[in-house]
């Protein structure tokens, strides 16, 4: 789900269980973490520097596997349905663990029912990018397109009840402007045609086009944070240009299918937490624009389902309906 709050970096909360009971479970063979999205976004990236971090302690390996389609509902079904054994977890986020419930008719699991949370591991920030041939400098370039021709732009977003898609179409409803709607799979193939001229505007997470804008391959016209970021530090906020109201980052956690033991939730989540509390990889997963604010998973729920019911209510007043 998307949340409307900047995350300070760091550790924000420490291991939630005993190490006695967390120590109790070892793996006895690989475990899958599985992505529900294609290889290559910042989901996948983020997933494959923890994954390998944890496998040092768990002595065995944590395989990435990405299972994408519907909006990221495939893969994260497939986990929803996995025997409950610590063998199979998932990387989700706000749209897999959240905004699934309300923009799909069927998705085919319940986000808060067939899930364990292991650990809420931060946020990614918004950044408004435009395609490099697109005569729009500034976001209100962008808002002057869009109202003399309602509907002739075109945003592109990660999937339909995506962070990218939420939050373009709160940026619509504060500004009165229409776009049509383009989804994809995930990050990598949006990127790919917003270089490829064929996007011309989305609301990205930031570690998807932040090396594509320092390389000149698109353009950034906005931040949707409260501040500036620091990596593009010319880049003014949406406030800052007086879009008020609009600002969203999507947040991503760590999930084991519902009715998986104690002590195996514990072990995971200590596991996760600790490599998550590493400086060496945080620098990693900051680099990237991610930031990590990490939750334990009796902090996590309550939080998923505030968000969870936020972003029902801004979908209802936006007037958006869920897909077949």
């Amino acid at each position: 789900m998307l949340t409307r709050r900047l995350f300070a970096a760091g550790v924000a909360a420490g291991p939630f269980v005993r190490p006695a009971l967390a120590q109790s479970w070892a793996p006895s063979q690989p475990i899958k973490m599985v992505v529900a999205y294609p290889a290559g976004g910042p989901t996948d990236t983020i997933a494959r520097i923890v994954a390998a971090d944890m496998a040092e302690r768990l002595g065995q390996q944590v395989i990435v596997e990405n299972v994408s389609g519907a909006s990221g509902a495939i893969g994260t079904r497939a986990v929803a349905k996995a025997k409950p054994d610590g063998l199979t977890i998932t990387f989700g986020n706000n749209q897999t663990h959240g905004n699934n419930m309300f923009m799909l008719k069927e998705p085919g699991y319940d986000a808060i029912k067939d899930f364990a949370p292991l650990a809420g591991a931060g946020a990614f920030e918004h950044v408004f990018v435009v395609r490099n041939d697109l005569p729009a400098k500034t976001i209100q370039d962008v808002i002057k397109l869009a109202k003399e021709k309602p509907g002739a732009l075109n945003f592109g977003s990660t999937g339909i009840g995506s962070g990218s898609h939420l939050s373009t179409e709160l940026f619509m409803e504060r500004t009165g402007t229409k776009m049509t709607h383009v989804p994809y799979r995930g990050a990598a193939p949006l990127v790919q045609d917003i270089i490829g001229e064929r996007v011309d505007v989305s609301n990205s997470t930031l570690p998807s086009v932040l090396p594509h804008i320092k390389a000149g391959k698109m353009r950034a016209v906005a931040i949707g944070s409260a501040k500036r970021n620091a990596k593009l530090p010319d880049v003014p906020t949406l406030e800052e240009q007086g879009v008020s109201g609009a600002n969203a980052s999507s947040w991503a956690a760590f999930f084991a299918p519902a009715g998986t033991p104690a002590p195996i939730l514990a072990r995971l989540s200590q596991e996760i937490m600790t490599s998550l509390g590493k400086p060496a990889v945080v620098e990693r997963i900051d680099g990237l624009g991610f930031t990590v604010d990490l939750r334990d998973p009796a902090a996590f729920r309550p939080y998923q389902e505030k968000e969870i019911a936020t972003w029902i209510k801004i979908a209802k007043d936006a007037g958006i309906e869920p897909a077949g």
